[in-house]
C-alpha cells in the first residue's frame, strides 16, 4: 500500500484512546508533516458524552507539550492527524481535527475536496460558522447536518456530496465506542484486534498492537466498535474487503514493505503525479493554481520568463523552458539559482521568475527569489511543502502535493515538478491567449494520462535493475539526449552520481562529436534518450547515427525509446521501451528507468540508499 500525505490514526477499546492515538501518529512522523492534533470521546460531568480536542502547528512535540501542560479527560475512543498542508498554510486553526459549531463531531482528512468552495459557501447560507481556511472543515458541518443517531449512514450521505481525493475519519459525541472512516483514492487501512480495534492511513501507525489488517477499498465507508467492524460501499451495500497479515517490522511497515524510501517513493509517483493534477481544472473549464496573487494582465504584458532552480529541480526547469516557449511563445531561461544573483541578470517588472524547490527552503534558490523581487520582478513558486519560505516570499505558488519526499535523492518532486512546469505553461498559454481552450483540454487530458504510463513503466522494470546490476564495476555511465530528452539525460547522470557514487555525465546526443566521442571506449555504458520518431522526426534521425556511431566504436548502448520505433533496434545492446507520449511530455515516462537503474547499482554497490554520503535533503545554505 502507498502512504499518502498526511497521517491518521483511529482507535476504540479499552486501552486509553490518546496513548494509542499519539503512539501511532510518532510511528507516522517519518513522512514529514506540518501540524498534528487530536480529539478524544470522554464523559461530561452530567453523563453526556463530549469531545474532548487539541492541535499544534508544528511537530509532535509541540502538542505532546500542549497536552502535558493541559490534559485532556481520560476517554477510550479518539481520533489523531499529522498534517501535511494543503488548503491552508499550518497554522492552529487550520490542523486537524475540525469540528462542527456544537463540538459534537471531530473529522480528520487526507487529500483535496475539490468542490469545497461550492460546500462552503452554501453552510455559509445555512448560518454556520467556519474557523479554519480548510477545505476540511466543510465535512465536520455536513456530518453535523446529517446525523441521525447512526454516523456511518451519515458519513456516507456526506460522501456521495463530495468530489476529489479523500480520506477521512470521524467521532460523533452521541456515538460512543465508534469511530467511522472513509475512503476514496488515498488509502486507509484497519487493524483488527481482540475487543479493540484501530484505523490508520498506513500500517506503522498500529503495527505494534496487531498484525490483521484489513484494507479498504475504493469508495468505502468503515464503522468501527470494540466489538467488531462493519465495511458498507458509499451506497450503503455491503463491501468486499481485502483482509491480510502483515509481517514487516515496524521499519519495513513505514517503508510500506520497500527496502527503502527511495523504492516507495519511485513507486509513488502515479499517485503522486495524479495528486499534482487534481483540483486544476475549475468549472469553467479553466486551469486553477493554488495561490495565484498576479493579475491576469501583469501575466499579459510579462515579456520574459526566467526559471531558477539546484539540482534536481534545475531539470525540471530546462524541460519547462521547452514548454513555456512552445506553448506561449515568451523567451525562457534557466539558470542555476547559485549563480544567477551574482552575474547582474537583466530583470524588471515585465520578467516573470519561476522558483523551483522541493522543500521551499533551498537557500541558493531563496536568495535568487529576493534578488528577483527587488528588481520588481513577479514570482511564481513551484514547491512541495505548504508554508516553507519560498511559496511565502513568493507572488504566486502552484504546490505539487506529491506528499512527502523523505530520500535524499528526489524522485517524485521530479516528476510533479515536472507536471507543475507543464500546468504553469498552460496556465500562461490561457491567460495570454495562445492557447486555445481546447488545445488545454487536450494537453491536460494526456497529462492524465500520465499515471497510468508511469505504473507501466514500473511494472517493467526487472530487465532494467538485471543490467545495473551487471554494471556495479564499471568506471563511468554517459548520457545522451535531444530535446526534453537532453536534460533527462542529465537527471539520470545526476542519480548515478548521488547514489552509486561513479563518474556520469549527460550530454546533449549533438555535442557528441564536439569532444566527448573521445571518451568512448571498448565496453563503456552509454545510456540514449530518444526522442519520439513522430513527434520530431528529424532529431529521431540524428540520434539514431549518434548510436551508431558509438556503438562502432566499441561501447555498450543502453536506448531508451518508446513503443514501436524499430528504427533504434539494430544498434541497441539493451532496449528500454517506454509506452508512445507526446514529445514535450515524454521526460515523465523517460526518467522513470533512470531512476530504478541509479537506485539498483547504488544497492549492487553496497551504498545506503536513503541517505548518501554528503548529501542533505534540504540545502538550507548558500
Amino acid at each position: 500500500m502507498l502512504a499518502h500525505m498526511c497521517g491518521i490514526v483511529g482507535y476504540t477499546g479499552p486501552q486509553s484512546a490518546l496513548d494509542v492515538v499519539i503512539a501511532g501518529l510518532r510511528r507516522l512522523e517519518y513522512r514529514g508533516y506540518d501540524s498534528a492534533g487530536v480529539a478524544v470521546q470522554t464523559a461530561g460531568a452530567d453523563g453526556q458524552w463530549l469531545l474532548s480536542t487539541d492541535k499544534r502547528a508544528g511537530k509532535l512535540v509541540n502538542l505532546e507539550k500542549s497536552l502535558a501542560e493541559t490534559p485532556l479527560p481520560a476517554g477510550t475512543t479518539g481520533i489523531g492527524h499529522t498534517r501535511w498542508a494543503t488548503h491552508g498554510g499550518p497554522t492552529d486553526a487550520n490542523a486537524h481535527p475540525h469540528l462542527d459549531d456544537h463540538r459534537k463531531v471531530a473529522v480528520v482528512h487526507n487529500g483535496i475536496i475539490e468542490n469545497f468552495a461550492r460546500l462552503r459557501a452554501d453552510l455559509t447560507d445555512r448560518g454556520r460558522t467556519l474557523r479554519s481556511e480548510t477545505d476540511t472543515e466543510v465535512v465536520a458541518h455536513l456530518l453535523a447536518e446529517a446525523y441521525d443517531g447512526d454516523l456511518a449512514e451519515a458519513m456516507r450521505a456526506v460522501c456521495r456530496q463530495l468530489d476529489g481525493a479523500f480520506t477521512l475519519v470521524a467521532v460523533h459525541a452521541d456515538a460512543p465506542g465508534t469511530v467511522v472512516g472513509a475512503r476514496r483514492n488515498s488509502p486507509l487501512v484497519v487493524g483488527v484486534g481482540d475487543g479493540e480495534n484501530f484505523l490508520a492511513s498506513d500500517v506503522a501507525a498500529f503495527i505494534a498492537h496487531t498484525r490483521e489488517a484489513v484494507e479498504l477499498g475504493q469508495d468505502q465507508v468503515v464503522e468501527l466498535r470494540p466489538e467488531g467492524v462493519t465495511v458498507t460501499n458509499f451506497d450503503g451495500t455491503p463491501a468486499e474487503v481485502r483482509e491480510y497479515h502483515v509481517d514487516w517490522d515496524a521499519s519495513a511497515a513505514e517503508k510500506g514493505g520497500y527496502d527503502y524510501f527511495m523504492l516507495k517513493e519511485i513507486a509513488e509517483q502515479p499517485k503522486a503525479v495524479a495528486d499534482t493534477l487534481l483540483g486544476r481544472i475549475g468549472t469553467d473549464g479553466r486551469l486553477t493554481l493554488d495561490e495565484l496573487r498576479i493579475p491576469d494582465q501583469v501575466l499579459r504584458e510579462v515579456d520574459k520568463v526566467v526559471i531558477v532552480a539546484c539540482g534536481t529541480a534545475f531539470h525540471a526547469g530546462m524541460i519547462a523552458k521547452y514548454a513555456i516557449e512552445h506553448w506561449t511563445r515568451v523567451p525562457c531561461e534557466v539558470e542555476v539559482a547559485s549563480e544567477f544573483r551574482y552575474r547582474d541578470p537583466i530583470m524588471d517588472d515585465r520578467t516573470l521568475v519561476i522558483a523551483i524547490s522541493q522543500s521551499g527552503e533551498t537557500m541558493d534558490t531563496l536568495m535568487a527569489l529576493r534578488h528577483a523581487r527587488e528588481q520588481g520582478a513577479k514570482v511564481l513558486a513551484i514547491c512541495n511543502t505548504n508554508g516553507s519560505t519560498i511559496p511565502r516570499e513568493s507572488d504566486a505558488v502552484l504546490y505539487t502535493h506529491a506528499g512527502p519526499e523523505v530520500a535524499v535523492a528526489s524522485t517524485k518532486a521530479f516528476l510533479t515538478q515536472l507536471v507543475a512546469c507543464y500546468l504553469v505553461a498552460l496556465y500562461l498559454g490561457q491567460v495570454r491567449g495562445t492557447k486555445w481552450g481546447d488545445e488545454i483540454s487536450s494537453v491536460i487530458r494526456e497529462l492524465g494520462d500520465a499515471p497510468r504510463q508511469v505504473e507501466q513503466v514500473l511494472g517493467t522494470m526487472e530487465p532494467v535493475r538485471a543490467l545495473a546490476r551487471s554494471l556495479a564495476d564499471a568506471r563511468s555511465v554517459l548520457f545522451l539526449g535531444r530535446h526534453v530528452g537532453y536534460p533527462v539525460a542529465l537527471e539520470g547522470a545526476l542519480k548515478l552520481k548521488e547514489l552509486a557514487y561513479m563518474h556520469a555525465e549527460g550530454f546533449a546526443a549533438g555535442e557528441l562529436k564536439h569532444g566527448p566521442i573521445a571518451l568512448i571506449e571498448e565496453g563503456l555504458p552509454v545510456v540514449v534518450v530518444v526522442p519520439s520518431p513522430r513527434g520530431r522526426s528529424i532529431l529521431h534521425d540524428k540520434i539514431v547515427s549518434n548510436i551508431q556511431e558509438i556503438r562502432a566504436r566499441g561501447a555498450r548502448t543502453i536506448v531508451i525509446a518508446e513503443e514501436g520505433d524499430e528504427a533504434v533496434v539494430p544498434y541497441a545492446d539493451h532496449l528500454i521501451r517506454i509506452p508512445v507520449t507526446p514529445t514535450l511530455l515524454q521526460p515523465l515516462v523517460s526518467t522513470v528507468p533512470l531512476q530504478v537503474f541509479a537506485c539498483e547499482l547504488a544497492t549492487a554497490k553496497g551504498h545506503e540508499v536513503d541517505q548518501p554520503r554528503n548529501l542533505a535533503k534540504s540545502v538550507t545554505v548558500e
